[in-house]
């Protein structure tokens, strides 16, 4: 089962069609998508019709970070799949958490180790040795160097790169095409190369 019915839900599909998977149905809580279909699975109903669906097994479609972690704390008794396309390349020694999902052209080198509901997307690149929090998002074409750590919730934008053994804080948002040369602390956003946090508002 995949949980959402847009556009990255439509990507964490292909993904699972391309990786052999037979997905049953896809659950939305937008009732204009109900009795729908994405790439030819039907959108079944409300993420609510999960509630007590057991170690049924399941990928979160949801592209948001914050989004994405609070359906996984909603349901709690879900199987979560890991899985890669097979046009990704992932290391034998990598390990990827629960509900991960690894897109096409991605790149996993070895003893990376992702954490729960993470995202690398399209063409992103994660070097040996980086660790990735929880809820994490490597957004399409963005390149991560060895030993870089990035803390749950971390967001790369489309095109961004960060160098070696640099640490990007929890929650915190790197914009499109941004490169990060030093530490980024939590709950922020930064922006620009070099990639320079940037006042709220």
């Amino acid at each position: 089962m995949v949980l959402g019915a847009g556009g990255h839900a439509k990507v964490v599909i292909g993904t699972l069609l391309a990786a052999g998977f037979r997905v049953s149905g896809a659950y939305d809580d937008d009732p204009s998508k109900h009795g729908t279909s994405v790439l030819g699975v039907p959108v079944v109903g409300r993420l609510d019709a999960l509630v007590g669906a057991g170690p049924s097994a399941a990928v979160i479609g949801i592209g948001d970070n914050r989004a994405r972690e609070a359906v996984a704390r909603r349901f709690p008794d879900l199987q979560w799949l890991a899985v890669a396309d097979p046009r990704a390349v992932v290391h034998f020694s990598a390990r990827l958490g629960a509900g991960t999902v690894v897109f096409a052209g991605a790149v996993i080198q070895p003893d990376a180790v992702l954490g729960a509901h993470v995202i690398v997307n399209t063409g992103a690149t994660v070097d040996h040795d980086c660790v990735l929090g929880d809820f994490v998002h490597v957004g399409p074409g963005s390149h991560l160097s060895g030993g870089v750590r990035l803390g749950d919730g971390a967001f790369l934008g489309i095109g961004s790169a960060v160098i070696p053994y640099r640490e990007v804080g929890a929650w915190t948002v790197v914009g499109a095409g941004a490169v990060v040369v030093w530490d980024l602390a939590g709950g922020v956003t930064a922006v620009g190369v070099p990639a320079r946090p940037v006042e709220a508002g």
